[in-house]
């Protein structure tokens, strides 16, 4: 059976037949309707992976979240507990919603078992070659309708879906930190994502009260390609011996009303990740303005990588962060 609905061309309107199945529903609808999202699996317990599952928990999604130890996944599911009681304490929810959303969240140590959801988001570290690993041992465990997904801040979402059996059904969801307090998602298609996919998303985030924003699959996508290399330039003021760590992060807050300076902020996002990003920028684009500063690289190094591991660009050993520099 065929229908008619109008869409909008560039320059007129026109008309285009939509197929209909044997219950009188649009191709489109139908396409929806196979990609309704109840389950997600989340690959990773960090710092975003257990932001994205608080959330997803207290929408009414059923979450399976896996790491590769289980310390790291009791101190996940801990670590929710403790924000959702927050949450209570300033009345954003209420003690039944909270225990509701706790009791959507299970974990495991195997990641074939996330094999089952509607929807998976890998959320582990930013190199290019363990997300690769991570799909490769997850796609034979798939039912054919999962949406894949990666929380990648700049790796081409094209790329890493070219490496499985779904392009069409790939995406780039990502969420920023902390996930439940950050208003944005960032959706960027990589060539061939469907849009039945994209829209599939879409709805999933409208699902969570969040804003979407769309973004085209270039290094970085939207606001890390504008936050980092602010980041790095702070950096590089503070290399050169223009400011100092306080100095730079205060005129940042004062002169430009930031709620951090972006020292304090490169340590809250993890200086690994940052200097990772860089990287993607300055290979991606090929142009020196995006070359990480060398002092930067000199902390990864160091292997003071901000608050995860207690020292950054500040020292978070004592009752208040202390510069380094």
């Amino acid at each position: 059976m065929l229908k008619f609905d109008w869409f909008a061309a560039p320059c007129a309107y026109a008309l285009r037949p939509v197929r209909s199945d044997a219950y009188g529903l649009s191709q489109m609808e139908s396409e929806d309707r196979a990609m309704d999202i109840n389950s997600v699996g989340i690959v990773g317990a960090g710092q975003m992976g257990n932001g994205i599952a608080h959330v997803f928990a207290l929408a009414g999604f059923d979450v399976l979240m896996t790491d590769i130890n289980q310390d790291a996944l009791d101190k996940a599911v801990a670590l929710i507990e403790r924000n959702m009681d927050r949450q209570v304490s300033r009345e954003k929810i209420t003690e039944a919603e909270k225990s509701a959303a706790m009791a959507r969240i299970k974990t495991t140590l195997k990641l074939t078992d996330l094999g089952q959801t509607d929807l998976v988001i890998e959320a582990a570290t930013e190199r290019e070659t363990v997300k690769q690993a991570i799909f490769e041992d997850l796609l034979p465990h798939l039912k054919p309708e999962t949406i894949l997904t990666s929380n990648t801040s700049s790796i081409s979402i094209t790329r890493l879906a070219s490496r499985t059996d779904r392009p069409e059904k790939f995406m780039g969801f990502h969420f920023m930190n902390p996930v439940p307090v950050m208003q944005l998602v960032e959706l960027i298609r990589g060539i061939a994502t469907d849009d039945a996919t994209y829209r599939a998303l879409l709805k999933v985030v409208e699902k969570l009260g969040k804003t979407a924003a769309s973004a085209e699959d270039f290094p970085a996508f939207i606001v890390n390609r504008i936050l980092m290399p602010m980041i790095n330039e702070a950096v590089y003021t503070l290399y050169e011996g223009v400011g100092s760590v306080k100095s730079i992060d205060e005129s940042l807050k004062l002169g430009a009303n930031h709620p951090m300076g972006p020292l304090e902020l490169a340590d809250f996002i993890g200086l690994d990740t940052c200097l990772a990003i860089m990287n993607v920028l300055h290979e991606g684009l090929a142009d020196t303005k995006y070359r990480p500063c060398p002092l930067l690289t000199k902390y990864v190094e160091a292997g003071w990588l901000g608050r995860k591991t207690q020292r950054g660009f500040y020292d978070y050993r004592g009752d208040v962060p202390v510069p380094t520099r």
